[in-house]
């Protein structure tokens, strides 16, 4: 059992680092924000979240100029373009003519901010420039602006600029829902507390109004949840009315009669004796 144990132990062992090693290759590195991961701010960290629907789709757009320049740009979004070179290309430009691949930008170099409606994604560390630039590193700059109801439109590039001496940059813009600001509710606070009292009015008589049918087996008026309680704050009001709106002596009797006054029995005919002739 031990001698086995020793000749197949080592085996075993290799089996599960090369598994754990293809598990890591599967899975696709992100964006990496410049500077130390603890430095990342909440804004960054909540900017790169909000992208992460767009990860998964590969955009390419073709240039021609001339006869000189034709290329083909690849991009994604926090991913590599190529995860099998492992080179952490973001975004890279192909020579239709040549075939030659070139790194424009590095997801590992990813810097991010926004405006109120529009994302720009920096990507660093590209391949060197030749002859431009003074030889630095190039660098791609994607303006994503907002565009409700689309996911993402066509990828496209604005311009290279590359005559400078320094901090020369790739630009390419593209619309997607992603980048837009949420939606805000609009309607005020007094609205909401409308509408949740009239719902919990109408939950209340028709809940109560079928109950009071089905359950009580209450018949014609008395199916109204509560009839006696409204019935009695109806006379109250119109007494309260009466009181602060009308300028008749307050000893006087009143002159209408509630829906359940059967205790005032007929009206007085004395209360017209003053019309008669004498």
């Amino acid at each position: 059992m031990s001698s086995a144990w020793h000749s197949s132990g080592p085996l075993i062992v290799l089996m599960v680092l090369a598994v754990s090693a293809c598990a890591e290759d599967v899975k696709e590195k992100d964006c990496d924000v410049i500077g130390d991961e603890t430095s990342e701010s909440q804004t960054e960290k909540a900017l790169l979240k909000k992208l992460e629907p767009l990860s998964q789709i590969r955009f390419n757009t073709t240039v021609e100029l001339g006869t000189t320049e034709n290329y083909t740009y690849h991009f994604r979004v926090c991913r590599e373009v190529d995860s099998s070179l492992h080179d952490l290309a973001g975004l890279v430009q192909i020579d239709r003519k040549t075939g030659k691949t070139t790194v424009i930008g590095r997801i590992n170099e990813t810097q991010v901010f926004n405006g109120s409606d529009w994302i720009m994604l920096i990507y660093k560390g590209g391949d060197s420039y030749g002859r431009h630039c003074s030889g630095e590193k190039r660098r791609a700059v994607i303006m994503i602006s907002c565009k409700r109801g689309l996911m993402a439109s066509s990828f496209s590039i604005i311009s290279e600029e590359r005559e400078k001496e320094q901090e020369c940059f790739y630009l390419f813009e593209m619309d997607s829902s992603v980048a837009c600001p949420a939606e805000e509710s609009h309607l005020s606070v007094g609205s909401i507390l409308l509408i949740i009292l009239v719902s919990l009015i109408a939950v209340y008589i028709i809940g109560g109004f079928l109950y009071q049918r089905l359950v009580v087996g209450a018949k014609g008026m008395e199916q109204f949840p509560h009839f006696a309680f409204w019935q009695d704050l109806g006379n109250l009001m119109a007494d309260g009315c009466d009181f602060v709106c009308r300028s008749k002596p307050r000893n006087a009797p009143a002159a209408y009669r509630g829906v359940g006054d059967d205790q005032l029995g007929e009206e007085s005919e004395e209360r017209d004796d003053h019309l008669l002739p004498m």
